[in-house]
């Protein structure tokens, strides 16, 4: 992504810098660094499931936690991926449809592993409404992440697994279902974002993926 050419392009030209005018021992720390910075914004091409009523991944990571939980307007299913720095950051939409919510909310910066986190971080609260139903997933900072980027507006109409925005530096995505839906994973599971199938809606048939 264009973060990646940003951070890193910049750190090698620092190292050339570093090089004509010091030794190479500092620039070979730029030059790592740079190196780091264009894997980290790595974005790579994601073959989308398709099917009716799949709800994929919106990012990376390993599944920390699957659970029902009440809200007032009744029961609800969450799932809770943990993105380390060593993941793909890029978020991409888990269906299909136009974009009802978008708000940003400030908060915390605890450890994105903490479940408080899920209430009390920085986020960003996407709803999504396609083919019947919606869902909801937060763009949660963690202890390292500080900046969360999401590029459409409330209106805009998605594809599932389209690229939506990126949290910088170890983060959290949760993923509010229907209380109906089928999930498709468990905790201790790793997830590909717009690749993995967490739960798909029985109503939509026995497509399988």
């Amino acid at each position: 992504m264009r973060d990646g050419y940003f951070y890193g392009v910049g750190l090698l030209a620092a190292a050339a810098l570093l090089l004509w005018l010091t030794s190479w021992p500092l620039a070979l720390v730029a030059v790592l660094l740079g190196v780091f910075f264009l894997w980290f914004f790595r974005d790579p091409e994601r073959v989308v499931p398709t099917g009716p009523g799949l709800i994929v991944s919106p990012g990376d990571g390993l599944v920390t936690e699957a659970v029902t939980f009440e809200t007032t307007d009744g029961p609800r299913q969450r799932i809770s991926i943990f993105l380390s720095v060593f993941d793909v950051h890029v978020n991409r939409s888990p269906i299909a449809g136009t974009i009802t919510v978008a708000r940003y909310q400030k908060g915390k910066y605890l450890n994105a592993m903490n479940p408080a986190s899920a209430g009390e971080n920085e986020q960003n609260i996407v709803t999504v409404r396609g083919e019947g139903f919606e869902v909801t997933f937060k763009q949660i900072a963690g202890l390292l992440a500080r900046r969360i980027v999401f590029v459409p507006v409330v209106g805009s109409t998605i594809a599932r697994g389209e690229r939506v925005g990126l949290i910088k530096f170890g983060s959290r995505v949760d993923v509010i279902l229907p209380a109906e839906a089928e999930l498709r994973v468990t905790p201790g599971v790793r997830v590909k974002g717009g690749a993995s199938v967490l739960a798909r809606m029985p109503a939509a048939g026995g497509a399988r993926s």
